[in-house]
């Protein structure tokens, strides 16, 4: 079943939005939970049901390396493999050609690169991509793309650029292959360009050229100034399809995800909440706090006052922090639940004041109410 999506409310370019997939209904603006190997890390799949999780993300690279896509496809796809019953997306590998620049060459064919758990040679192809990812069975993949590393010259982004686009055809053919087949959801294709404004156009327009049910924006997020990031956004969604979701990839930190939908983006993946919560740092109402701190070893109170997750309704920061500097397990678990439950709180706030006509009030307050970024 191909994803479908309605916009219900809308506040300046900011939309509340409906997308619907073969396992279930997502509202928007959503924030998806990372699950790289088939597992939000520390979390059961009830205890995301129970934060509000409505969709998360698999990782079709890892997956492809470990446990490899015919033990996936055995236990009817990754839904059944983790035991999630709700809406999944698949990411394409991209990222991670990125990423490992170092052990990677790419060619017109795909990527070839040393895997970073044995050493073998593997190859990554649009075709490989769709091929995992169908066996997947996610409800949203996506087209491999060619990740534009920052930065880059004109002529760098427009060869990549280019070449994601080729790779695009090649996405789309491949998953939607035969007439007679139904895939399982629905492919989206990525938007790159580097910071180069006129190549983002020109990536839209090539893109569409075919019938996604989707589009994202990729290739932001690697250590590009936020001014620059903007730029990108409002230069190239106004000119996105209305009638479609926009996912912008790997974003990011909460005054990000706010900025973005201000400006008409409607989807988020980011493994901050997660990474910050094991490496100590808790994201609050008026800022990051990092709980390793010796300021809150004899801390009776929560994490945050105006929080009601479990997490601050039963625990207070000199426990968080024992179980920190203990290295348990359960403060890992603990952490996770609080910013997860922050991001998907903010979600639901942002939807509650587009719906209401005041975002742009709202997200003043917001962002008025947080300190600086760095973590106390």
């Amino acid at each position: 079943m191909s994803p479908t999506f309605t916009v219900r409310a809308r506040d300046g370019a900011a939309r509340v939005g409906t997308l619907v997939t073969a396992h279930g209904v997502v509202d928007t603006p959503a924030f998806m939970p990372v699950g790289t190997y088939g597992t939000v890390k520390a979390m059961s799949p009830e205890e995301l049901e129970g934060l509000g999780a409505q969709i998360i993300l698999g990782n079709t690279f890892h997956l492809m390396l470990r446990p490899g896509p015919a033990i996936i496809a055995a236990h009817g796809g990754l839904h059944g493999f983790m035991h999630w019953r709700h809406p999944l997306l698949t990411d394409s590998g991209g990222f991670q050609v990125y990423s490992l620049r170092t052990l990677r060459r790419i060619s017109e064919e795909g990527v070839r690169f040393r895997s970073p758990i044995d050493g073998r040679e593997v190859r990554l192809t649009p075709e490989d991509s769709m091929e995992v990812q169908l066996a997947l069975r996610s409800d949203i993949a996506m087209a491999l793309d060619d990740c534009t590393p920052y930065p880059a010259t004109e002529a760098q982004a427009r060869a990549s650029m280019e070449r994601s686009m080729r790779w695009a055809e090649r996405s789309h053919a491949h998953y939607y292959r035969a007439a007679d087949a139904v895939p399982p959801g629905g492919l989206f294709g990525i938007v790159q360009g580097g910071m180069h404004l006129a190549l983002r156009i020109a990536s839209l327009e090539k893109l569409l050229r075919l019938p996604w049910p989707g589009l994202a924006v990729g290739g932001l997020a690697v250590g590009e100034a936020e001014e620059e990031r903007l730029a990108v956004l409002e230069t190239l969604v106004p000119h996105m399809p209305a009638e479609r979701p926009r996912y912008l990839m790997g974003v990011g930190r909460p005054e990000d995800i706010v900025a973005a939908v201000l400006r008409g983006i409607d989807m988020f993946d980011c493994v901050m909440p997660t990474r910050h919560a094991r490496n100590g740092h808790l994201f609050t109402a008026s800022g990051v706090i990092n709980i390793r701190n010796s300021t809150h070893a004899a801390d009776r109170a929560p994490v945050d006052a105006v929080c009601d997750c479990y997490t601050c309704r039963h625990f207070s920061r000199a426990y968080l922090r024992h179980l920190d500097r203990c290295n348990e397990i359960l403060g890992a678990r603990l952490n996770t639940i609080h910013n997860l439950h922050f991001y998907l709180g903010l979600m639901r706030a942002l939807r509650a004041a587009i719906a209401a006509g005041r975002l742009l009030a709202w997200s003043r307050e917001f962002l008025a109410a947080r300190a600086p970024a760095a973590p106390d």
